[in-house]
């Protein structure tokens, strides 16, 4: 099993749902970085599950580093990001039956019956907690730089938010939610819709869209290391991520490219496109323009539906119904997540292009 990533900056998860513990650890950060640590917990707290909309297994998620910190910067050395797993329930988890659009059946055939199977084991998206403790250094690192990190909840079902309407967006204050939208009133219509699809017994998915302001341009390589190419890498392994589209994406197909092409004019001295069509990426490259993105996530596959299934002890088709602690959706707790891996994506391409003294200078 390889859960590594990363070129300049490497991360390395590790851990399974009702193990003993989960975590990270990220090679390649500069020594002197000062952390703000509350910012780090922020995080976390705002990937946990709440309320009525979201799992009733509730950890707390208090990280601890164990090493590659010390007197409130980092060492050099890697640092390593460990959080204890207190609420499994482990009893739930019949291994034998195959979880619809789960990963059970996957992994039983490479691990040969192996796997840790309770929760998920290591696909579970309990193992997104450390990688969002990561994901809040790397943002740290880059807003210090001026480059930030947001992200709304765009859909829904048929239920849509308003879209990003300018260049300026407050992605501090909208980060700063726990269910993150640019219309109050989308929010309401999407938690009454979460809810409903739990009292059904059944789940939901959405889209989340990103915008990452103030990008230089000239960041990222063409062909195999574009900076689409490189994003998607660390979006697709966020569990439940099943697409992902730039600027205008898949929507390119209704348009002319008189209509879609993305005109250069001058803003002083700069020089700034006047759409913003492919998303702030040319070539694989930053433009300078926002980065924006689309990400769709699947509904959570855990239902409480009978479903059809196989036993795969006994090689026959049965009816699942599970038991447990579920999510009727993840899309607002994915969200955080998403945040993480793009600030990771981001870092590690800007020491690509400035060297491993741009993260302190």
């Amino acid at each position: 099993m390889k859960s590594t990533i990363g070129k300049n900056i490497t991360i390395s998860l590790y851990g399974e749902s009702h193990g003993e513990s989960i975590g990270v650890v990220i090679d390649g950060l500069e020594a002197g970085i000062k952390l703000n640590l509350d910012a780090v917990q922020a995080q976390l707290d705002k990937r946990r599950a709440k309320g009525k909309i979201s799992t009733q297994r509730h950890e707390e998620d208090l990280f601890h580093i164990t090493s590659g910190f010390f007197n409130g910067c980092t060492t050099g050395t890697p640092l390593h990001i460990q959080i204890m797993n207190k609420e499994q329930h482990s009893r739930d988890y019949t291994p034998q039956l195959l979880r619809p659009s789960h990963a059970d059946y996957t992994a039983y055939v490479k691990y040969h019956g192996c796997q840790d199977y309770r929760g998920g084991g290591h696909f579970s998206g309990r193992i997104t907690a450390p990688l969002v403790a990561a994901g809040a250094i790397a943002q740290q690192i880059l807003e210090k730089k001026g480059i930030l990190i947001g992200t709304h909840i765009k859909q829904c079902m048929d239920i849509h938010d308003r879209e990003f309407d300018d260049l300026n967006a407050d992605l501090k204050a909208l980060s700063a939610m726990d269910f993150a939208v640019l219309d109050n009133d989308a929010q309401s219509a999407m938690i009454k819709l979460i809810e409903a699809a739990a009292a059904q017994k059944d789940s939901v998915g959405g889209i989340l869209e990103t915008m990452i302001l103030n990008v230089p341009a000239g960041i990222g390589e063409p062909y195999f290391h574009s900076i689409e190419s490189n994003l998607s890498a660390y979006l697709f392994s966020v569990p439940a991520v099943k697409g992902v589209e730039f600027g205008m994406g898949f929507d390119f197909v209704n348009h002319y490219g008189s209509e879609a092409n993305d005109a250069w004019l001058m803003s002083g001295d700069k020089i700034v496109s006047k759409t913003n069509n492919n998303g702030g990426i040319n070539g694989g490259i930053a433009n300078g323009m926002p980065i924006l993105f689309r990400t769709v996530i699947k509904p959570t596959p855990s239902i409480f539906k009978p479903q059809q299934t196989v036993d795969y002890n006994e090689k026959k088709e049965t009816i699942l119904e599970l038991k447990g602690r579920h999510d009727p959706a993840i899309f607002h707790r994915a969200r955080v997540v998403v945040d993480a891996v793009t600030a990771l994506c981001l870092l590690d391409l800007c020491v690509e292009a400035y060297g491993g003294k741009w993260m302190r200078d």
